[in-house]
């Protein structure tokens, strides 16, 4: 468990900055937790028209559960429909096909996958911890999210910040607001707005100002904040000619604690 020295805590709320640099280092903890854990995610996909209306909507769930310390995905619906009979011994037969595989490796061949795998997941996750830098912040107050108090802090990009990482060259055209629960120092809400283009691969994929994010977490089990809901939508290119507008919006419930000894069954 990552110790927060107490000193820190109690010049925190003196200091906006402070509070998300302690918030950052707290998410990096439950990033690490989560893998202790196996949910169900929803994600709904709506594309629009340049003025803005619906002209198609895609959607999908899957459950994730763990299998010798690693994530793999269990479809469960799409477009809305639970999978059929057949779709969902295809779904199953994908899980036992990939524990059967992790049962016949060696146990230093486990150890060696499993420290790629971790080794993946930091890197997914290391440019967040520039954040506390890439940001003027300002505290705007205290607001109450599900019965707990919470500050509101708005942050801009700050001039002259220069990126360690690739993925953190996006804060630069980024402003919004974050709300921390203030028992805890977790983030519990963020609303976010790009205020210039934000551009990939040699510009081939593109992101207009304007693209929105909220995103919210929850406590979970009195021990550890995990995604809740994010929404994020936007317009752009992708491969320069293609023109995109859509909306995402992805939910997270159902977690449960997996123990290392539980083992996954056939359902069939």
């Amino acid at each position: 468990m990552l110790f927060v020295p107490l000193s820190l805590l109690l010049h925190a709320e003196d200091n906006p900055r402070e509070i998300v640099r302690k918030t950052i280092e707290l998410d990096q903890t439950n990033w690490v937790r989560m893998k202790d854990y196996t949910w169900t995610s929803h994600e709904t996909t709506r594309h629009r028209d340049s003025q803005g209306k619906i002209t198609s909507t895609d959607s999908k769930a899957w459950e994730t559960i763990i299998l010798f310390g690693r994530p793999y995905h269990k479809t469960t619906e799409r477009h809305g429909k639970a999978l059929s009979e057949d779709e969902q011994k295809k779904e199953q037969s994908k899980i036992d096909r990939a524990t059967a595989k992790l049962e016949r490796e060696s146990a230093e061949e486990r150890r060696s996958h499993l420290a790629d795998y971790e080794k993946e997941r930091e890197k997914n996750r290391v440019f967040l911890r520039e954040i506390p830098d890439a940001f003027d912040f300002r505290l705007d107050g205290e607001d109450k999210i599900d019965g707990r108090d919470a500050w509101v802090i708005h942050a801009s990009p700050k001039p002259g910040f220069q990126p360690k990482h690739g993925d953190a060259q996006a804060f630069k055209k980024v402003a919004g607001k974050i709300w921390i629960d203030k028992t805890e120092f977790q983030w519990v809400k963020v609303e976010a707005q790009t205020i210039d283009t934000i551009s990939w691969g040699l510009c081939l994929a593109r992101l207009n100002p304007g693209a929105k994010l909220l995103f919210e977490q929850t406590r979970v089990n009195d021990e550890v904040w995990l995604p809740k809901r994010e929404v994020v939508s936007g317009s752009g290119r992708i491969a320069v000619l293609k023109k995109v507008s859509e909306e995402q919006e992805t939910t997270w419930s159902g977690y449960r604690k997996f123990h290392v000894d539980s083992k996954i069954v056939s359902s069939q």
